[in-house]
């Protein structure tokens, strides 16, 4: 499993202060609290199979120059905002660093077979009962 290191990929972050959108009072037009995080997949330093997932998976934060947007406004200050873009982030790159286990092919088992057809042979009987009696 990959887990990132934020100082490693520093180069890859570029970090933007904005106003929030939504209700906010009257501190809301004056103060840039929200944070843009845009990180460069192409361009980070990171494993090859985290890019590739990254750049394969079908999120629409992602944009076609493969750069990740990240938009934190839920806290009141830019800092906690900062921190929030950051952990959900790394959480985007532990979760597309996490190597799927390949499946290993297995039978059913021979009592699971014939459980199967006693179900099936069941299940015919009952529906033949319903059919129309002849006298």
């Amino acid at each position: 499993m990959y887990t990132p290191n934020l100082e490693l990929l520093s180069p890859a972050i570029e970090l933007s202060a904005m106003r929030a959108q939504g209700a906010g009072g009257q501190n809301v037009n004056k103060v840039s609290s929200a944070i843009h995080l845009r990180f460069d997949i192409k361009h980070a330093s990171i494993p090859e199979y985290v890019k590739q997932k990254l750049l394969s998976a079908n999120d629409k934060r992602i944009t076609q120059e493969g750069i990740l947007i990240v938009k934190a406004q839920n806290h009141r200050t830019q800092e906690m905002n900062k921190q929030d873009a950051l952990e959900r982030l790394t959480e985007i790159l532990v979760e597309a660093g996490k190597l799927q286990k390949s499946r290993r092919a297995t039978k059913p088992t021979r009592s699971s077979q014939r459980k199967r057809v006693d179900r099936k042979v069941k299940s015919g009987k009952t529906k033949a009962l319903r059919r129309r009696v002849d006298y």
